[in-house]
């Protein structure tokens, strides 16, 4: 194990006695006294949920639009053809195109974020199933990615659309904003978030849902916040 910095013992200094759960709002206000570094880090929350990752009905997966963006601005590549190409276009898709792009992901270019796709391009799509499927990119009709609403959906991630899906361990991640936003702006996207997850509780899950909820910026101690 790696020796922890002086920087690392000054905040983990600052939690809360056995690191026990806060309200959110104070959680938030002392995750922000951890903005010490010359960057802005990006701010994520960690869920750990009660589900069976092995069971394909207790998988957690979706997408939901924060309501102060994430502080960051998504690169957007769009599988289209005919009129969608120029629908993806004006609704201020990053690259459009088809068979010419899967050519360029298959030659190991990835400069982009998040990547739509139309129902009628999935053939050409499916053969990247194994490059973009370890990245989180692959399009998929369950996170809304495999669409023909492509404008409402661009201007979605580009407003600050969140995807997510728990890991092996039951736990689901998500970017939540930047340190720099004002501390109202943070416990609002943080709020939506956890609202969405709990939406999605799944109907088969006996016991608790939300076991755990942690936030953490780039270069911070985790923050645990009482469960809602």
């Amino acid at each position: 194990m790696g020796k922890v910095s002086k920087r690392m013992k000054a905040m983990e200094a600052k939690l809360p006695k056995a690191k026990a759960p806060m309200p959110l709002t104070e959680a938030v206000d002392l995750l922000k006294q951890f903005n010490t570094t010359k960057f802005d880090q990006t701010v994520e929350i960690s869920m750990r949920l009660g589900v069976d990752p092995k069971q394909s009905d207790q998988i957690v997966r979706g997408s939901v639009v924060l309501p102060n963006g994430i502080g960051k601005t998504l690169r957007v590549l769009v599988f289209a053809k005919d009129a969608q190409v120029d629908e993806a276009t004006a609704a201020g898709a990053d690259y459009v195109g088809g068979p010419e792009l899967a050519q360029k992901i298959k030659d190991g270019w990835f400069d982009f974020d998040v990547c739509i796709a139309t129902p009628n391009m999935m053939g050409v799509v499916g053969s990247l199933g194994r490059l973009l499927g370890p990245r989180g990119l692959m399009p998929s009709p369950k996170a809304g990615t495999v669409t023909m609403e492509l404008e409402k959906t661009i201007k979605e991630y580009k407003a600050g659309k969140v995807e997510f899906r728990n890991d092996k361990g039951g736990i689901v991640h998500g970017v939540v904003g930047k340190l720099s936003f004002d501390a109202e702006k943070l416990v609002e996207n943080i709020q939506a978030f956890i609202n969405y997850v709990n939406s999605l509780k799944p109907a088969t899950l006996k016991g608790v849902y939300v076991k755990s909820i942690a936030i953490s910026a780039t270069m911070s101690p985790g923050v645990r916040v009482l469960a809602q």
